[in-house]
């Protein structure tokens, strides 16, 4: 097996994959065959020894947000195996050199959502919960009110408002994206609008933008469901905007449906006589692994004057992040014969410095010890707020 980047002479067999795995229609061969081999993306391949492709996995390129530095993350995708193929480790191999290859590149985390946590554990990635999704009747918002603007957003008109209210609104999120304009329309557009049935209005009072909301329009009987897409507000008044915006459909949906990030509990703020009517699920689709254990360690908040020493194992793709590092202020050094404070996994190191879990919840994981310096390592690290807004 061979394992290697993709020429653009390959792209197209390697859609073709992607798309058979996928379940995708392809209407126009040619022009697909066109659009991908102009397609710049990182993309990687697993292929036999006369060159027939196996397999291919996405490496999409993002800039994240962790402890207010920006980061270089990859967004994994596309990861797909033609079947008569399943059994050769082609994935675990293109991993392999692509992992590598992030690090030398520079990345620091890697991400992606998974058809399998356990799967993807074995690569070196770890759960990340998003947040929790709430699903009520219109009616259950029907104690708020809004006498603001409401204004529906057109292809071609400016996207420049609804990028300052994310901008905004993600501050002091772990793994919000930076996006520019470009990225922010990537979010609002559609090629058929009122046949995708995907809207985004703007909230806003007094000359001021306070809130935004991107949902798509689901058939569905007896009602449709209004499937809020991202939302987003600069103030608590623009949130509680954003819950009276969606009682206005009470006579268009029989549901609505809002994700809200990690941290927010709809339950213990929403004031309504019909609590009992808002349901709630989890979204934990999401997984995130240490491309660059010394980096993440140096980038993630902590006291100025915090000193400690860690021990990194079982990392299989990337050799270099296992071994002991000295961690002081901004900076980690592999060190050689000193006692670890703190022994973790490559999965609960990725978890711990990224926030989605505190020093408590890491230990009932069983590949976290505490070998000293308790009370310092519960300050360093604590959950923290987290936003999950890119798809790949």
């Amino acid at each position: 097996m061979k394992i290697r980047r993709l020429t653009k002479e390959d792209k197209f067999e390697a859609f073709l994959i992607s798309a058979f795995c996928f379940h995708n229609r392809i209407d126009d061969v040619e022009a697909k065959r066109e659009e991908q081999e102009a397609d710049s993306t990182e993309d990687w391949g697993a292929f036999t020894e006369d060159g027939t492709i196996m397999a291919r996995i996405l490496n999409n390129r993002y800039t994240f947000v962790i402890d207010g530095q920006e980061v270089k993350t990859g967004g994994i995708g596309a990861v797909s195996t033609l079947p008569e193929y399943r059994s050769d480790g082609c994935i675990a191999g293109i991993f392999k050199e692509l992992l590598q290859a992030a690090y030398e590149e520079g990345e620091v985390i890697s991400t992606l959502y998974p058809f399998s946590h356990s799967f993807y554990r074995k690569q070196g990635y770890e759960t990340v919960v998003m947040g929790n999704t709430y699903e009520m009747p219109p009616s259950a918002l029907s104690g708020y009110s809004f006498d603001g603007t409401v204004k529906k957003w057109n292809m071609g008109e400016d996207v420049a408002p609804y990028l300052a209210i994310y901008n905004t609104f993600t501050k002091g999120y772990n793994f919000a994206a930076i996006r520019d304009e470009k990225r922010m329309l990537d979010h609002m557009k559609v090629d058929k609008p009122y046949q995708d049935r995907k809207f985004s209005y703007l909230l806003s009072k007094d000359g001021k933008d306070l809130a935004y909301v991107i949902f798509t329009d689901i058939r569905h009987d007896p009602m449709a469901i209004l499937d809020v897409n991202e939302c987003a507000w600069t103030c608590p008044e623009g949130f509680r905007a954003v819950l009276a915006f969606l009682e206005r459909f009470v006579s268009d949906y029989g549901t609505v449906r809002l994700p809200l990030p990690e941290g927010i509990d709809l339950h213990r703020i929403i004031r309504s006589r019909a609590t009992y009517d808002v349901s709630c699920s989890r979204r934990f689709a999401f997984m995130v692994r240490a491309v660059n254990a010394a980096k993440l360690l140096e980038i993630m908040e902590k006291p100025g004057d915090a000193s400690f020493v860690i021990e990194v194992t079982g990392d299989d793709q990337i050799p270099d992040n296992n071994g002991t590092y000295r961690v002081t202020g901004s900076c980690a050094e592999k060190v050689m014969g000193e006692k670890p404070d703190l022994s973790v996994s490559i999965q609960a190191l990725s978890q711990l410095c990224c926030g989605v879990i505190s020093l408590e919840e890491a230990l009932l994981r069983g590949d976290t010890v505490v070998r000293g310096k308790e009370e310092l390592l519960e300050k360093i690290f604590v959950r923290k707020k987290i936003f999950v807004g890119e798809a790949f």
